[in-house]
């Protein structure tokens, strides 16, 4: 089969998305390849297409278990024979399924990277006849990047021991220029094809509020989006606890997750959520990476993140299927300083040398002051957002929090040669909170021991509120008019472009809030006022469905239920939101529409089409039995009856 036929047969598509047809074709011409795409946005297509083309061994290292589980689950639903290797398989799985690795059962093997060097895989490596090896989440690789692996380290070796070198491919989707050329250096691709898409989803809103009481806030937001599966991401373990029993409290359906918790627990708990048993999840950063649930309609942080790469990669299991969803930033000042504590004590970078640890250890507090500007910025989300890795649009994207409120142009020039002048005065000796207190006139014990009641621009900004002074200081410190040192006392140091205000007069004008927007209120996107549809229609998957297609979707979404359940698998492994979105849409009879709809592909029809195509006609035939849709309230679908697919072969793994 060429791509087109196993892109078709195998996963229902008609066509590649952006960026997925150039990496293939530089795999199938034996070509290393390195592709930087967003969540969602495909990445595992790239390999398991040219996989199935090539037809013989393809190693995809991973970093996650529940990474490995959830592809190779979906492969097997899709009739792909693939296993996973890793520390969840008791010795005698893991023998079993070496052995049937060898004997050529798999087209695709899912391994961690720890693995690659141990005895027993070696040496079924170096008789297998291994294609290509597949690297994803490939930032792991980096140092410099927000999810370091020393055993992503070893894969170069690794491939180097082999007897053929096989085709090298990686896959990340949050990675800075430095990372980027950190990972073609340690992975040592040879020439890559490189297809970066860009990082920018459209579909997700992103906000960010600083409310006085979070969890009031997280409860106001639930009881808009009543229904909705989403996860809540909390700093620490207590957070998780705290916030969640709260939420089951409430009557919320929400369970919870961080590594404090027994490995069962957290399994079933992953489960419930996964299976929309509990559809909100609570939990530290330990949750979430390879989970690929497509119907998560909201990622609200509790807690500001330690970077942006870690925040972008956990907003962005919001909206995998295309839907608009929300990603909401809770930000409180205790935010700061426990993110700095946890980069102060990490204990994950022991392995490495004395000055390297420290050199990594300043990188993560420069990106922790510029997840912090994040919080603070009146300009666009996403154009902050996309600029960080190193792109560029028109700051303003109409689906942001700042894009949607009231903004007009503010001279803070006097406001600023106040509080550079502040520091200047001082020797460049104190921190953000000393300096405001000066300009602003404080009458503190601390300002009174540093004799600041005695700086010149002491009480020069008295009648100007402090919160506005903050604003402005974090502005200046995002213009990089004043720095801060990357030390645990983080003193205010003017830089080079001071002198531009002090001496030179430069004016300084930023953006300042006039109205913000409603806490919990959708963006347009949601509404679907664009779309020449009912206001309120439902966009699973992207598509806008009327008040027709509702009714059709709900009852495929209850025959999903009842075979994912049967067969022990998460709804979305049977079919996606999208693909029953699109089937509500197409409305097919036969066979060849059913495989018209997107996602459904040959194998998958086989096992399923024929239930669901007999779901569609009863639907059909009870509509117009009923006249029409002004009598759709007086048809009971949710009473018929369909039968559960047959068993199917587990593969091994």
């Amino acid at each position: 089969m060429d791509k087109y036929e196993v892109l078709k047969q195998y996963f229902g598509y008609d066509s590649f998305r952006e960026g997925q047809e150039t990496l293939i074709d530089g795999i199938l011409a034996g070509r290393d390849t390195f592709g930087v795409m967003p969540t969602g946005a495909g990445k595992s297509i790239c390999y398991q297409v040219p996989a199935l083309v090539m037809g013989r061994i393809t190693l995809v290292i991973s970093p996650l278990i529940s990474l490995m589980k959830d592809q190779v689950s979906a492969l097997n639903q899709a009739g792909v024979h693939a296993a996973y290797l890793n520390s969840s398989l008791t010795f005698a799985q893991y023998k079993k399924a070496l052995a049937l690795a060898a004997q050529g059962r798999y087209t695709l093997i899912y391994v961690a990277p720890e693995r690659l060097l141990s005895e027993d895989f070696l040496q079924f490596a170096l008789q297998a006849p291994i294609d290509l090896v597949a690297v994803d989440e490939a930032h792991c690789v980096s140092q410099w990047g927000q999810d370091f692996r020393p055993g992503y380290l070893k894969i170069a070796e690794f491939i180097d021991r082999l007897p053929k070198r096989p085709v090298v491919s990686a896959f990340t989707a949050t990675a800075t220029k430095e990372v980027r050329e950190d990972i073609v250096d340690l992975l040592q691709l040879q020439d890559p094809v490189i297809s970066a898409t860009g990082f920018d989803r459209p579909n997700l809103y992103f906000a960010v509020q600083s409310p006085k009481d979070k969890y009031a806030a997280v409860k106001k937001y639930l009881e808009l989006h009543e229904g909705e599966s989403g996860i809540i991401y909390c700093l620490t373990r207590k957070v998780v606890e705290e916030v969640c029993a709260r939420l089951r409290g409430d009557g919320y359906p929400a369970t919870r997750y961080h590594a404090g918790l027994s490995d069962e627990e957290r399994r079933q708990n992953q489960d419930d959520f996964i299976y929309d048993r509990y559809p909100i999840m609570v939990a530290t950063n330990a949750f979430g990476m390879g989970i690929d649930k497509s119907n998560v309609r909201f990622v609200v942080h509790y807690n500001m993140p330690k970077n942006m790469e870690s925040y972008y990669q956990e907003a962005g299991r919001a909206g995998r299927d295309g839907q608009s969803a929300q990603c909401i930033l809770l930000y409180g000042g205790q935010d700061v300083v426990t993110n700095q504590f946890f980069i102060d004590h990490n204990t994950e970078n022991e392995e490495l040398d004395e000055l390297t640890r420290q050199v990594v250890q300043e990188r993560d507090r420069q990106r922790l002051r510029k997840m912090t500007f994040y919080c603070f910025t009146n300009e666009c989300l996403r154009d902050y957002i996309l600029r960080y890795f190193g792109e560029y649009g028109s700051n303003y994207c109409g689906n942001c929090s700042n894009c949607l409120s009231h903004f007009e142009e503010t001279d803070v020039t006097e406001i600023a040669k106040s509080i550079l002048g502040c520091v200047r005065q001082c020797g460049q000796r104190y921190g953000t909170n000393v300096i405001i207190d000066t300009v602003h006139g404080a009458n503190t014990a601390k300002i009174r021991q540093y004799r600041m009641d005695e700086n010149v621009y002491y009480a020069s900004l008295a009648k100007v509120p402090t919160h506005r002074l903050r604003q402005v200081m974090n502005y200046l410190m995002l213009k990089e008019y004043l720095a801060v040192t990357p030390d645990e006392y983080s003193i205010v140091k003017l830089t080079d472009k001071s002198g531009r205000i002090l001496q030179e007069g430069e004016q300084v004008v930023m953006k300042m809030a006039r109205e913000q927007e409603p806490s919990g209120k959708r963006s347009g996107a949601e509404k679907g006022d664009r779309s020449g549809k009912k206001k309120n229609a439902r966009t699973p998957g992207g598509f806008v469905l009327d008040e027709r297609e509702e009714q059709l979707f709900e009852v495929l979404r209850r025959l999903r239920g009842r075979i994912a359940n049967a067969e022990g698998v998460p709804p979305y492994i049977v079919f996606s939101d999208k693909t029953l979105a699109h089937m509500c849409i197409v409305r097919p009879s036969n066979r060849e529409q059913m495989l018209s709809v997107s996602g459904v592909g040959t194998f998958k029809y086989e096992k399923y089409g024929e239930q669901f195509l007999e779901t569609v006609r009863d639907f059909v035939r009870n509509y117009r039995r009923d006249e029409g849709p002004d009598s759709l309230g007086a048809v009971d679908f949710s009473s018929l009856d369909y039968d559960v697919v047959q068993d199917y072969e587990e593969w091994d793994g």
